[in-house]
């Protein structure tokens, strides 16, 4: 079995910074894809962050030049450094590993990111 576990979510002021941390562990299958998704109250998943072990990064527009992403891809760690942080940050974060060759994924379990005077 798979158990990932996130950390590294709390309450921050505007213009603070938050390091999240996702680590995977047990039988875990070669991972392709890790990224961060958020979710805020009323609205849908959305991707923030994401990495390929191809070397493909991505960054959402609203985050560019605030966040960053960093795959450790012989640990399956991955962690989401982010800085200047808004009231629109607001959302619970959570991680997904993907192995990109067939329909395992997996999920970290949420952790909540409150920002906020």
């Amino acid at each position: 079995q798979v158990e990932i576990v996130e950390s590294g979510g709390g309450l921050v002021q505007p213009g603070g910074s938050l390091r999240l941390s996702c680590v995977a562990s047990g039988n875990v299958p070669r991972i392709h894809f890790m990224g961060w998704f958020r979710q805020a109250p009323g609205q849908e998943r959305e991707l923030v962050a994401s990495q390929t072990s191809g070397g493909s990064t991505n960054i959402v527009d609203s985050v560019k030049g605030r966040f960053a992403i960093s795959a450790n891809w012989a640990e399956n760690t991955v962690s989401l450094q982010m800085n200047n942080l808004k009231p629109e940050d607001t959302a619970v974060y959570y991680c997904n590993l993907d192995t990109l060759t067939g329909p395992e994924d997996f999920w970290g379990q949420g952790t909540q990111v409150t920002v906020s005077s």
